[in-house]
Order: structure tokens, then sequence, then C-alpha cells
């Protein structure tokens, strides 16, 4: 019985597949943009041409990688959190970012997915040239964030 009792104890770390996982996935997003970022500069700048259409796929391009970016600290913010809840629950973090339970790391996803959708809107805003139907796209979007809203909120009420 005391065997299986530290079998079990020592499972949490099963758990260092999903934490390395996440931060290696997150480290490569992270990475990735910033060098698609610096050569879309560097095309920009090389090109030297500038007018409304090139400035607006700058600004598309932009929107895309601030998404990429946030997807990025998804990851890391759930390596962290799994982290923290796993293994080293003494990790020092910022209090926005401490994490107590698997709510806490939930709710700090959802908000990031929130933030994601919004970009992904700004982006087809952006780029939208009147052809395509965003208004029911801008509706869905819309769904999906007040849904997680007032999953966040209920949440909350309820620890309160």
């Amino acid at each position: 019985m005391d065997a299986l009792r530290r079998l079990l104890a020592s499972s949490r770390y099963v758990v260092l597949v999903a934490i390395f996982g996440t931060f290696v996935a997150s480290l490569a997003l992270l990475v990735y943009e910033a060098i698609v970022v610096a050569a879309a500069v560097v095309g920009v700048v090389r090109a030297g041409a500038v007018s409304a259409r090139s400035s607006k796929t700058l600004a598309v391009g932009v929107i895309e990688a601030a998404d990429v970016f946030l997807i990025g600290v998804a990851l890391y913010i759930t390596s962290l959190g799994l982290y923290a809840l796993f293994v080293d629950s003494t990790l020092p973090l910022p209090r926005w970012l401490e994490v107590h339970d698997l709510d806490d790391l939930k709710d700090n996803l959802i908000s990031l997915v929130i933030a994601v959708l919004a970009v992904l809107f700004l982006r087809e805003a952006v780029a939208w040239d009147g052809s395509r139907e965003i208004l029911a796209f801008g509706a869905s979007l819309a769904l999906v964030v007040v849904a997680l809203t007032l999953f966040l909120a209920k949440k909350w009420n309820r620890r309160n």
C-alpha cells in the first residue's frame, strides 16, 4: 500500500510532458513569429513604396502577428500554470498569473482566447474589402465571446 501511495504521489510528474510540450510550443511560436515580423519589416523597407495598399497589408500582417504572439503567450501561461500546480507551488509568479487550481488556469486561458478572438475579428475588419459577409463572422465571434464571458462571470460570482 505504501508503494502504491508513493507511485501515485510521483505520478504527478507525468504532467511534465504537457509542461515541456506547451513551453516548447510557446517558445517556437514566439521565435518564429518574431522572425516573420522582422522579415516583413525588412521587406517593406526594401520595397520602399508607400501606398494605402501596402500600409493596409502591413497592418494586417502586424495584427496576424499579434494573434500568433497571443497564442504563444497562452501556451506559456499554460506551461507555467501546470508547473505551479503539479510540480512547484512556490514558483514566484506575478499576482495576476498566480494559479491555485485548474479553474485559475482555465480562467487565464479563456481570457486569452477572448483576446485572440478579438484580434481575429480586427484582422478581418482591417482586411475587409466589402465583398465578404463580415457581419455574420463578427456576430458568431461575439456569441462565443459572450458565452465565455458569462462562463467566467458565473465562476467568479460563485467564488465570491
